[in-house]
C-alpha cells in the first residue's frame, strides 16, 4: 500500500469535521497506519486490552461478546466509521468485546498513546472526536431504545434503517444475534415483507 496516497482518504475524513493545518497533517500521517483484514480474521481478542482504534476504507468489522458460548452482535462498523472495543480502548483495561472481519477489510489504525499525543497538542482534534463520536453515542441510544420498546419485526426495520448501506453483506446469523431473536424468527420476519 501506498502511504501517502492511503493517508488522503482519512485526512478527508477528519477534514469533513475540522480544519486541518499543515502541522496536524503531518503528525496524523506519521501516526495513522494503514492495515489489512482478511475475512473472518479476529482485529481485537477480548483477553487483551484494545490499544488501537481502526478506520474503515473498506469493508465491514462486527463488534461482538461470547455469552453461554454463543457470539451475541453488539454493533457494526463500515466505511468511514472508527472501531474499537471504546472501555478497553479509553481506560486500558481488558473488557468483554471482540472484533472480527466480517469480509476482507481495508483500515487504518491509530495507537492510543498516539491519540492521546495527538489531543494533548492539537485542540481541534478533542473537537473532532466530540463531533464524530456524536454519532457513535447516537447509535446506541438508538440501539438501548429499540431493544427494550420493540418488536422483533420493528427491531430488524430498525437495523435496516441504522445499517442501510450494509445491511444486506452481513450474514443472517449475525443479524438475529445483534437482534436478539433466532435465525428462524428472522427468517418469518424477512419472508412477511
Amino acid at each position: 500500500m501506498n502511504i501517502i496516497n492511503t493517508t488522503e482518504n482519512i485526512l478527508a475524513h477528519f477534514e469533513k469535521f475540522i480544519e486541518l493545518s499543515e502541522k496536524l497533517k503531518s503528525e496524523l500521517s506519521q501516526r495513522i497506519k494503514p492495515i489489512q483484514f482478511k475475512k473472518g480474521e479476529l482485529v481485537l481478542d477480548a483477553k487483551h486490552i484494545c490499544t488501537k482504534s481502526y478506520f474503515i476504507n473498506k469493508g465491514i468489522l462486527r463488534t461482538y461478546f461470547i455469552k453461554n458460548g454463543k457470539e451475541i452482535s453488539e454493533y457494526f462498523s463500515g466505511t468511514d466509521e472508527w472501531v474499537n472495543s471504546p472501555k478497553s480502548f479509553m481506560q486500558r483495561e481488558k473488557d468483554i468485546y471482540y472484533i472480527d472481519a466480517i469480509e476482507t477489510t481495508e483500515a487504518y489504525f491509530i495507537n492510543v498513546n498516539d491519540l492521546v499525543y495527538l489531543f494533548d497538542n492539537f485542540p481541534e482534534m478533542e473537537r473532532y472526536a466530540r463531533l464524530s463520536m456524536g454519532t457513535v453515542f447516537g447509535h446506541f441510544m438508538e440501539r438501548i431504545t429499540s431493544i427494550r420498546f420493540t418488536s422483533a419485526k420493528e427491531r430488524y426495520i430498525h437495523f435496516q434503517k441504522t445499517y442501510s448501506n450494509i445491511y444486506h453483506r452481513i450474514p443472517l446469523g449475525m443479524v438475529a444475534s445483534y437482534l436478539g431473536i433466532t435465525q428462524e424468527t428472522l427468517s418469518r420476519i424477512r419472508a412477511e415483507k
